[in-house]
């Protein structure tokens, strides 16, 4: 893709045709597969760009399938029945959404929307249980990625209930932004948050 064509993309995001030939992807990636299993789930993939403030799913949504995040980043979130929203995770590059719900064909736990411009790759839930079937490395990295994201949620919960003071709750989102130990090589990478985004992450403020 020439210069020109790169101008004429929205929102000057490149278009990745083939995720075999993806230049974006990099170690500890959801989509670092060997090449034989990139062609096979480029080959099911349904690549698009989407604007800042565009739903994904939403919550309680039956799930449709996985989105991979490709590029920009996403807000996770979910919703009390007084309409207070709390921020659970922003997902970055690299990311797939909705992969717990998938997996398990129940119903999306959270309501993920963009924060930015997104390029995104989705898959539909049957032919992402297929590929599983089909190349065992999906299967072996889809269970590590389900067990992180567990010890991940335990801890966020774990900080977030047993921390009093919001000054507490702000260093300790602060502190686990940081790299840890354990995680899949390159994974972890720092998301910038704006201050809103921050308040929505420890509960101190409704979405206005």
């Amino acid at each position: 893709m020439d210069e020109e064509e790169e101008m004429k993309t929205p929102y000057g995001i490149a278009i990745v045709e083939n995720c075999a030939d993806c230049p974006l992807v990099t170690a500890g990636d959801f989509c670092a597969f060997s090449q034989p299993a990139l062609v096979s789930l480029s080959g099911v993939s349904q690549r698009s760009i989407v604007p800042a403030g565009a739903i994904l799913f939403v919550e309680g949504q039956a799930a449709r399938g996985i989105f991979i995040l490709c590029s920009g980043k996403v807000n996770l979130s979910t919703t009390s029945k007084d309409g207070k929203i709390l921020i659970l995770k922003t997902a970055g590059p690299g990311e797939a959404l909705g992969l717990s719900a998938s997996v398990s064909s129940t119903n999306y736990e959270t309501t993920a929307e963009t924060a930015t411009p997104c390029l995104v790759n989705f898959i539909e839930r049957k032919h992402f249980l297929e590929l599983m079937q089909t190349h065992n490395e999906m299967g072996l990295h889809t269970a590590q990625w389900l067990s992180l994201d567990y010890q991940t949620a335990y801890r966020d919960i774990h900080d977030l209930v047993l921390t009093r003071s919001s000054a507490g709750k702000l260093a300790r989102l602060l502190l686990s932004q940081a790299p840890r130990e354990g995680v899949i090589e390159g994974r972890r990478k720092s998301i910038p948050m704006t201050h809103q985004e921050m308040a929505m992450r420890i509960a101190l403020r409704e979405k206005p």
